[in-house]
C-alpha cells in the first residue's frame, strides 16, 4: 500500500496524490503554504482518499470559525463512505465530534489514537490545535512528551513534533526548555511558524521585549513572506513588544501596515487585531476609524456558540464602534448556547458571558460594574483557551478598571501582581503609578 511520510497507509491514493498529500501536510504543519490548495489537489488526484478530504477538514475546523466549520463538515461526511483504515477512522470520528462542537470529545479519540500512532503529525496538530482552545495545553506537552522517544531526529517531521512539545512547555510556564528546543526546531524546520511563535512568546512571559524585537528582526525574512498562512500573529507579538517598552505609536504603525495586510477575514486571525485595539484603546491612543472597519470584518465570522475566545474579542470590536446592539445579540445567542447542553455551554455561562458583560460595562464607562464581572472569571479565564499572552488582555482590562472605579485595593494587588512577573513593562509601571495615585 502507499505511505505518507511518516509511513503511514493511506486508503485510496495513488503515488502522485500522496505526494501531494504530504505536501498538504507539511503546509498544515509548519503553517506555511497553501494547504488547502494542496489538498484539494490531492483530492482531484486521488478522489477515493479519505485523508486528502479529512486533512482540509483539520485545516477548516481548527480556524475555529462558525463558516469554516459547516465546509468541514462537508468534507467529512463526503469521506464518510470511503474505504478508510484504523487511523483513518480515528480522524473521521474526532473530526465528526469537532463539527458539533465537542472539542473534548474528538481530543479523547485523537489522544487514544495516538498512543498507537505516535507518528501522525496532522493529529497531533489537530489534537494540540484544539486543547488550546480548551485551555490545556499542558496536554499539548505530554502528548508531544510520550511520542518523541518514538522518533528519530532525522526522521521527516521531527522538527515539527520537537515545535509543539516546545510551546506546550512555554505554556507550562518551563520558559528555559521551551526557548531550547523552539531554537533547535528553528534550526531544523526554518520555515515553520511554531519555533518562532514559541521563542516569542518565551520572551514575552519573561519581560525580555528588546530580545523580542531582535529575535523578530533576525528572522523576518523566514517568517514575513507571503507563504506565512499566520504572519499577522507574528505581527501581533511584535507589536506586543513595543507596547511593553513603552513604545505605542511603533506598535500602532504595525496595526496600520503590515497587520491590516496580512489578516485575513477569519474568526482567529481578527483576534490579533482586536487585541491590540483595545490594549491601544485602554492606553489613550487615537484608533479612529479603525475599529469601525475591524467590526465590519468580524461579521459571520463568530456567532456566540462556536467559540467563547472569538466572541469576545468580536464583542471589543463591536463595542468600540458603538454597535452595542451587535453585543446585545450576541449576549442573547451566548445565553442560547449556555442553556442547551452543549460541550461548550458550562464556558459560555460562567465565563464567555461575564467576560462580554464585563467589557460592555467597561466600555459604557461602568467601571466598578467591570470589575464585579471580570474579578470572579480571573480563576477560570485559562478555559476560554489562547495563549497566556491572549488572555491577558481580559486582566488587563479588569486591572484599568480598578483603577477607574477608585478601587485602590484591588488596583494596586493586580499592578504589582503584573509587575511580579513583567518589572520592566511600560504599561504595568502605568497601572501601578495609577494605582498609587488612587486616595486612600
Amino acid at each position: 500500500m502507499i505511505q505518507d511520510a511518516q509511513g503511514h497507509h493511506l486508503s485510496g491514493a495513488t503515488h502522485e496524490g500522496a505526494a501531494t498529500y504530504d505536501r498538504a501536510v507539511r503546509a498544515f504543519n509548519l503553517v506555511h503554504g497553501d494547504s488547502i490548495g494542496l489538498f484539494d489537489a490531492a483530492r482531484e488526484t486521488a478522489p477515493d482518499c479519505p485523508m486528502a478530504y479529512l486533512g482540509k477538514a483539520w485545516v477548516f475546523t481548527v480556524a475555529n470559525d462558525p463558516e469554516f466549520r459547516i465546509r468541514a463538515k462537508a468534507l467529512v461526511e463526503t469521506a464518510r463512505p470511503l474505504n478508510l483504515n484504523e487511523r483513518e477512522q480515528a480522524h473521521l470520528a474526532a473530526l465528526s465530534h469537532l463539527c458539533e462542537g465537542a472539542r473534548a470529545a474528538a481530543v479523547a479519540v485523537l489522544d487514544r489514537h495516538l498512543m498507537h500512532y505516535p507518528f501522525d503529525l496532522v493529529a497531533h496538530q489537530g489534537a494540540a490545535l484544539t486543547d488550546g482552545f480548551l485551555g490545556r495545553f499542558h496536554w499539548v506537552r505530554d502528548r508531544s512528551a510520550r511520542a518523541l522517544p518514538f522518533w528519530s531526529k532525522d526522521q521527516p517531521g521531527y522538527g515539527t513534533l520537537l515545535a509543539m512539545h516546545a510551546f506546550g512547555l512555554e505554556e507550562a510556564g518551563d520558559y528555559a526548555r521551551a526557548e531550547a528546543e523552539s531554537r533547535e526546531a528553528a534550526e531544523l524546520e526554518p520555515l515553520s511558524f511554531w519555533p518562532h511563535h514559541t521563542v516569542a512568546h518565551v520572551m514575552e512571559m519573561t519581560g525580555r521585549p528588546e530580545d523580542g524585537l531582535g529575535w523578530m528582526a533576525a528572522r523576518e525574512k523566514l517568517w514575513s513572506t507571503p507563504g506565512h498562512m499566520n504572519q499577522v500573529h507574528i505581527w501581533w507579538h511584535k507589536a506586543l513588544f513595543h507596547l511593553e517598552l513603552g513604545q505605542y505609536e511603533e506598535a500602532r504603525t504595525l496595526y496600520d501596515g503590515p497587520m491590516r495586510a496580512t489578516q485575513r477575514p477569519v474568526a482567529l486571525s481578527l483576534t490579533n487585531a482586536s487585541a491590540l485595539l483595545w490594549r491601544l484603546d485602554t492606553l489613550g491612543c487615537d484608533i479612529g476609524d479603525r475599529w469601525r472597519e475591524l467590526a465590519d470584518l468580524w461579521q459571520g465570522r463568530a456567532d456566540g456558540k462556536c467559540l467563547v475566545f472569538g466572541d469576545i474579542h468580536a464583542a471589543m470590536a463591536e463595542l468600540r464602534s458603538g454597535q452595542e446592539a451587535l453585543v446585545e445579540r450576541r449576549l442573547e445567542a451566548m445565553h442560547r448556547t449556555a442553556t442547551n447542553g452543549v460541550e461548550a455551554a458550562g464556558l459560555y455561562r460562567t465565563v464567555g458571558i461575564p467576560i462580554v458583560e464585563g467589557l460592555t460595562a467597561f466600555h459604557r464607562g461602568a467601571w466598578a460594574e467591570a470589575v464585579e464581572l471580570l474579578l470572579p472569571v480571573r480563576f477560570d479565564l485559562c478555559q476560554i483557551g489562547g495563549s497566556h499572552a491572549q488572555r491577558d488582555v481580559v486582566n488587563w482590562t479588569l486591572t484599568e478598571a480598578a483603577i477607574r472605579a477608585g478601587h485602590r485595593d484591588i488596583a494596586l494587588s493586580l499592578a504589582h501582581e503584573r509587575l511580579a512577573a513583567r518589572p520592566r513593562s511600560a504599561p504595568n509601571r502605568r497601572f501601578l503609578r495609577h494605582a498609587e495615585a488612587i486616595a486612600e
